[in-house]
């Protein structure tokens, strides 16, 4: 038996003992929270509007983001999206445009797809647990292949592809890593920029939880790219190349970064010493520390609009819930 079945044979394994950790920690949890119904409601502010959210209304617009991911992980892993079951809510539920199983090549990124579509669908399912009544519908969600569905509008933009071109991630392993690329890194911020604004700390310790199990995502996706770009020069600039897209949406502060090697001075070396130059597979700040983004922030990359916006890009009529409206970016 070669090395590649025993490894694929490996993580089914862990796949299965991971579902049942994942029961686990869903009944637990769910016994221990509150309603996220009444949640006590706090201030949402920015710079051009105000409303009144509840932590109810945080959890919703991480369900929003959950359902795209998931959808788009569970077509691209299994050729099939969500279970109509987890579909339904408050809000119009809306369908998925597109979707296909990738035809993968590389057996650890089919298994890496795998892994994380299965994390994102217990996501769903996790967020509409704690959510109950309230958890809102899925929206109308655009994961196709056309010149004018969103990841094509977002790998012209990065200049992935020429205007007016179709872009498939579904296409080949390294166009899925491309397309997984837009969501990952905003996921992690979303979750941490969203969870000061939650009062209950049942509440915060999830979504700590969830915004962990993103990072990692990201760092597969991150690493997996960076070691296929160290052959392929053009796969880590494309790479770039969204993160410079994803930039240009959410305002002039720097709250992203490519993958291509850094040159850093050591920090625990002289400073007389020569840079080095290191992998940028965590993007953060001069602290160590994770950006984070604000609901209109995320908005503004996920609607692929910088402007003042309510739908648009992957969510073509716009998010369900109370947080779907985004400013314009500054």
């Amino acid at each position: 038996m070669t090395e590649s079945v025993h490894l694929i044979e490996a993580l089914d394994a862990r796949v299965e003992r991971r579902s049942e950790r994942r029961e686990f920690f869903k009944t637990a949890l769910g016994a221990a929270a509150m309603t996220a119904a009444g949640a006590t409601a706090l201030s949402f502010s920015t710079s051009a509007s105000a409303q009144t959210i509840t932590d109810a209304d945080v959890l919703n617009f991480a369900l929003n983001l959950e359902y795209l991911e998931a959808q788009f992980y569970s077509y691209a892993a299994y050729g099939t999206g969500l279970d109509n079951s987890l579909l339904s809510g408050t809000s119009t539920q809306g369908a998925v445009r597109g979707g296909r199983q990738v035809n993968f090549t590389d057996p650890i990124v089919r298994q890496y797809a795998r892994e994380i579509a299965q994390d994102e669908i217990a996501h769903v399912k996790f967020l509409r647990t704690a959510l109950g009544s309230a958890a809102v519908a899925q929206p109308v969600i655009d994961v196709s292949v056309s010149p004018t569905s969103a990841f094509s509008l977002a790998a012209q933009a990065a200049g992935l592809v020429p205007a007016g071109t179709a872009f498939d991630p579904y296409a080949t392993d390294e166009a899925f890593l491309l397309g997984a690329f837009i969501f990952e890194d905003v996921g992690v911020t979303a979750y941490k920029g969203a969870a000061p604004l939650l009062t209950s700390k049942a509440y915060l310790e999830a979504a700590a939880g969830l915004l962990a199990v993103e990072a990692y995502h990201a760092a597969i996706v991150r690493t997996t790219l960076y070691g296929k770009g160290i052959a392929t020069p053009s796969l880590r600039q494309s790479a770039d190349a969204i993160s410079n897209a994803r930039d240009s949406l959410d305002g002039t502060t720097d709250l992203d970064q490519g993958i291509s090697p850094i040159s850093q001075t050591p920090i625990n070396l002289s400073t007389t010493q020569a840079a080095v130059t290191a992998s940028n597979i965590v993007p953060l700040d001069a602290n160590g520390v994770a950006f984070s983004r604000s609901a209109s922030q995320v908005l503004n990359i996920v609607y692929l609009n910088k402007g003042a916006a309510s739908a648009g890009g992957f969510y073509p009529n716009g998010m369900n819930g109370n947080i779907k409206t985004s400013i314009a970016a500054s």
